[in-house]
């Protein structure tokens, strides 16, 4: 389980995009979650732009991408967030990263993925892996889904969505290919949840909790927590906070479900890393 030293933030209300503070607005939770108390990780301001995160249990590190730079980063959140880093490509806009046995595989804004893979008697291998498709398509978000054994992408903003629609692609691993998700979300089902009218839903990541193999998406924009089947059907959605998720790009949870949320900066202070402990309830 991931230690760290807690650091609560201030719950002040802020004015996020779908989200006003009335008393019409109910911060809840997920069962065995608070996510108005979660635990905080200053980071430096070199990952002002984090956006991918993928928990590393061998060592409770945190592996992270920057929304700006090529580089894959490493964390210690135990030892005051010291970072290791390595170079894998040119600047661009990476949006999120996943592990798979010892590669990596980090997506950028417009579906491409690069794989990097770690060897202990050989340098490191790069790959690129083109989506062919991306007249106005835009991508945030990649989780690894392990029934499938395969990689899926969400869409932020993609052609063949409607308003009431978010589609989906896969990414084979194993063979580089795309093709089309195994599933869409209908965006009116959160709307109901979340008692709001014609919500444009974007993803900015996701992950399924390894307890409850639940997926479980985030949305910056939306200042959402949207928990479905692993389907895309909707089950609950949180509003959040916007002066603790104060622009939440990345998602992960430990093995023992811990949920980790990544924070940039926002020009607001330095980008974070919340803790939000799993209780048993």
């Amino acid at each position: 389980m991931i230690k760290i030293t807690a650091v609560y933030i201030s719950i002040a209300c802020l004015f996020p995009v779908f989200i006003s503070c009335n008393n019409n607005v109910h911060f809840t939770s997920p069962p065995g979650y608070d996510l108005n108390h979660p635990s905080a990780v200053y980071l430096s301001s070199e990952l002002s732009e984090i956006s991918g995160i993928i928990y590393y249990p061998k060592d409770t590190g945190v592996f992270a991408i920057s929304d700006a730079s090529g580089l894959l980063y490493k964390i210690f959140p135990d030892k005051k967030a010291v970072i290791q880093k390595w170079k894998f490509g040119p600047n661009h806009d990476y949006e999120d990263l996943q592990l798979i046995d010892s590669t990596f595989y980090i997506l950028s804004s417009s579906g491409d993925i690069v794989s990097v893979k770690f060897s202990k008697n050989a340098p490191m291998q790069v790959n690129d892996y083109k989506m062919h498709d991306k007249e106005k398509n835009e991508f945030e978000t990649l989780y690894f889904d392990s029934a499938l054994n395969k990689l899926i992408l969400v869409c932020k903003d993609c052609k063949e969505d409607k308003k009431n629609i978010v589609s989906t692609r896969v990414f084979d691993a194993t063979t580089g290919a795309y093709s089309t998700g195994p599933y869409t979300i209908n965006v009116n089902e959160i709307d109901k949840k979340a008692n709001i009218k014609e919500m444009k839903f974007k993803p900015s990541a996701a992950a399924i909790n390894p307890l409850t193999h639940e997926l479980f998406i985030l949305s910056s924009v939306n200042k959402l927590l949207v928990i479905t089947d692993k389907h895309g059907n909707a089950r609950n959605v949180y509003a959040l906070r916007p002066s603790i998720y104060k622009q939440a790009e990345g998602l992960a949870f430990t093995p023992e479900g811990d949920l980790l949320i990544s924070n940039e900066s926002a020009k607001e202070g330095d980008a974070n890393l919340l803790v939000i402990k799993y209780k048993n309830r």
